[in-house]
């Protein structure tokens, strides 16, 4: 257990970073996590005040079987579909999640203290399933600081502003273009708009809009190394901090706009913008370049554990390292363009990469469990 004293001196460049307006939340879940205590501890000694979760991580909790015994026993003799032994062991860990960050929801007024959990991502394509499953998850974790994760392909814009205007708070994810979160911004405020002819209270709806970071850098930086000369290999590393920058700017520009003045007269809170995919992928680049280059107000920033560690340890976190910097940004997309690399095609490429990764690890986490299941006398179906 972590004293009071290690805990101030380990964790004052993530006390800057709240500071600073930035909302640390924890890009992970695991139910051994939640029963040992140690997401209580983060919260107490680390800042920590979200969750995130997506199918991979889901994958790598439940499908190692630790801490889920006892429920896939009970849901083997209950005869559960391995789909429903899923959900409900995933909703189970979102739940009781949820209650360890209550007391940070309700400090501050549902800002915070929130975990997110993945509609289905086979159903990333087709928008009626993406709703219905949106509100089926809703209802099942029945806590107020739950948001929804619903990916931001063209099938689910026109989820985002059906839920949101259904009163229920939403994580948009995998936005990877700046055409795509502009598109995403529009769909949370045509939803908070159906809210309000609805009688909804807009304050009680919260968003955030999480746009990737690391694998920009890792798809375009892979392009660049191939063509190999000293303009290419001088512009590593700068195409991810420049996308989410300019992301910011238009989260400002959106949020300054006459739309947002009605709505914001109205009590309707921000859509904030979430840095998701910190972790490094490039052991060259500093392992906290995607806390430190990004900070700015009224942003989150969701972090695996091995780069909240790292922040604790040695972040430098010397204020906003987004404002401003726009001019610089645009130069930098445009010079990668200027070399024959297609800043469209690798969004393009990214977000299908995304969905079918996702994808993949719901599988892979569906087979362990058919396997944990049948283990026990029960042929899932």
């Amino acid at each position: 257990m972590i004293t009071v004293t290690e805990a101030t001196a380990t964790a004052g460049a993530l006390k800057r970073l709240s500071d600073e307006g930035v909302s640390i939340w924890l890009d992970d879940l695991s139910r051994k996590r939640i029963e040992s205590g140690n997401l209580a501890e983060l919260v107490a000694t680390k800042h920590v005040v979200g969750v995130t979760t997506n199918p991979s991580i889901f994958q790598a909790a439940i499908g190692s079987g630790a801490g889920y015994e006892e429920q896939l026993s009970d849901l083997a003799t209950r005869g559960v579909t391995v789909d429903e032994a899923v959900r409900m062991m995933t909703t189970a860990d979102v739940r009781a999640a949820a209650d360890v960050l209550r007391p940070v929801y309700d400090a501050t007024g549902g800002r915070d203290g929130r975990v997110s959990i993945e509609v289905d991502p086979r159903l990333a394509h087709n928008t009626a399933a993406t709703i219905a499953e949106a509100k089926q998850l809703a209802w099942l974790v029945d806590r107020p600081n739950v948001m929804i994760k619903i990916p931001a392909t063209k099938a689910g814009l026109p989820a985002i502003t059906e839920v949101i205007g259904l009163g229920i708070s939403v994580n948009v994810t995998l936005i990877f273009s700046l055409e795509r979160y502009r598109e995403v911004m529009d769909a949370y405020l045509a939803g908070l708009e159906k809210a309000a002819k609805k009688g909804l209270d807009l304050s009680a709806i919260h968003s955030v809009a999480s746009f990737f970071v690391s694998r920009v850098d890792s798809e375009i930086d892979k392009r660049l190394t191939v063509l190999g000369t000293d303009a290419a290999l001088a512009l590593k590393g700068k195409a991810a901090l420049a996308n989410a920058r300019l992301a910011y700017q238009a989260y400002e520009e959106v949020f300054a706009g006459p739309r947002w003045t009605s709505l914001g007269g109205a009590r309707a809170t921000k859509q904030r913008p979430l840095w998701a995919s910190t972790g490094v992928k490039d052991p060259s680049y500093k392992d906290t370049l995607y806390v430190d280059d990004l900070v700015a107000p009224g942003t989150v920033n969701t972090m695996p554990e091995a780069t909240l560690n790292a922040t604790a340890d040695h972040g430098a976190i010397t204020g906003d390292t987004v404002s401003g910097r726009y001019a610089q940004a645009r130069a930098d997309l445009a010079a990668v363009e200027a070399l024959g690399i297609s800043y469209d095609e690798v969004v393009r490429q990214l977000e299908d990469e995304g969905v079918a990764k996702f994808e993949a690890a719901w599988q892979e986490l569906l087979d362990a469990v058919t396997k944990s299941l049948n283990s026990k006398g029960v042929d899932a179906e």
